[in-house]
């Protein structure tokens, strides 16, 4: 398979990230699963990597790597953000290591599982209970933790070594669900348990993000009636509903830590952490909602000129904007929803002290938020 564009860096980390370095966390390493807002080069290495794909190509990866580095954004993702932090390499992707592709990895900096397009559900239940047949890829979050079992022979070889590298990392259990919005939870909830049951101590497990703000959403369900939008001109019954399975998803969060209390499970609250560059997107030096990548309607989005597209450019500073191409945000937006999981108050407990183990903790609710 021919492949243009793409360079998959070994990147170390870059001091003087705009992300300070924590110090309290001894993780010797991260492991990841989940979809877009995680994927650092599993589709790109993959046998399924659909036939044309813009996150391939320019102007992908435009701001941090100068060249598309196989992420949905132009540059760094909040994974990549979390490892600076960790003061980790950035996370290599599964099957460039399986594939040999990427030569230079160690058992110490962990590995990423995520795919672009991931569901959590699999394949079969879409094409066998919906009738749906053309999914982009066929990597599930079951498939993902597959991966995972097979690969832990690499990762270890004894229960004790095992215990010492899993019980030392942090996993990021998502964001995914997304791509199948109504059936996440269960699933979830059942990888979560087998990592845990597998060694796993400290897990980081994100919300949904508000969907409402995003132009993809915007454009598709734009309307005249007025009352359908917040005072950002977001639209609320999709963010309300973003708030609802963020709830569900939190519930399920403390059935886990009351049955695994050995366990320390964090939960990440993306949605309050990106919710005030949104609703003050000037405060963050944004431009409000329209994106960076793409071209006309309200928003600057249009799925038929998508960014990628031939004659479909990019804005002169993405980081004047939060939204990168409609799906995905750009680094700046990820860099303040890093930042705010990492040094500020939207992850439960605290990720600046969650070495500690978990006790009894609350939920999120946007509502309470009035930081902006």
């Amino acid at each position: 398979m021919e492949r243009r564009w793409v360079v998959v860096l070994p990147l170390l980390v870059v001091m003087g990230s705009a992300v300070p370095l924590l110090t309290a966390c001894p993780y010797s390493s991260i492991f990841s699963f989940g979809d877009s807002l995680a994927d650092t080069g599993n589709l790109y290495f993959s046998s399924q990597q659909p036939s044309s794909f813009h996150c391939f190509i320019p102007p992908y990866g435009q701001t941090y790597f100068h060249q598309p580095s196989a992420r949905c954004s132009d540059g760094r993702l909040i994974i990549d953000f979390i490892a600076e932090s960790l003061g980790l390499p950035l996370v290599k992707p599964y099957l460039g290591i399986k594939n040999g592709e990427l030569e230079d990895w160690s058992v110490e900096e962990g590995v990423n599982f995520a795919v672009i397009g991931a569901t959590a559900l699999d394949v079969s239940f879409f094409e066998e209970e919906k009738g749906i047949h053309d999914l982009p890829t066929n990597y599930s979050l079951r498939v993902q933790l597959n991966w995972f079992k097979e690969f832990l022979s690499t990762l270890c070889n004894s229960s004790t070594s095992c215990q010492k590298v899993l019980g030392n990392s942090l996993f990021l259990v998502g964001e995914i669900g997304g791509n199948d919005f109504n059936y996440p939870l269960f699933i979830r909830k059942s990888i979560a348990e087998e990592l845990i049951d597998l060694g796993a101590r400290t897990l980081m497990v994100p919300g949904n993000l508000p969907l409402g703000c995003n132009a993809v959403y915007l454009t598709m369900y734009e309307t005249t009636d007025k009352s359908q939008y917040d005072p950002a001109g977001c639209l609320k019954w999709l963010n309300e509903f973003a708030e609802f399975y963020n709830q569900e998803l939190q519930h399920e969060i403390l059935r886990l830590r009351e049955f695994h209390p050995h366990a320390n499970i964090i939960y990440a609250d993306y949605y309050n952490a990106a919710l005030p560059f949104y609703h003050n997107p000037t405060k963050f030096g944004f431009r409000g909602l329209k994106i960076c990548c793409g071209m006309g309607g309200r928003y600057n989005y249009n799925a038929s000129a998508a960014c990628g597209n031939p004659g479909v450019v990019a804005c002169d500073d993405p980081s004047q904007y939060s939204g990168w191409d409609g799906v995905h945000l750009t680094e700046a937006a990820y860099r303040l929803i890093a930042d705010g999981l990492i040094n500020g108050p939207y992850s439960l407990p605290q990720f600046s002290t969650s070495c500690f183990m978990n006790a009894t903790f609350g939920y999120f609710n946007s509502y309470n938020v009035s930081s902006f």
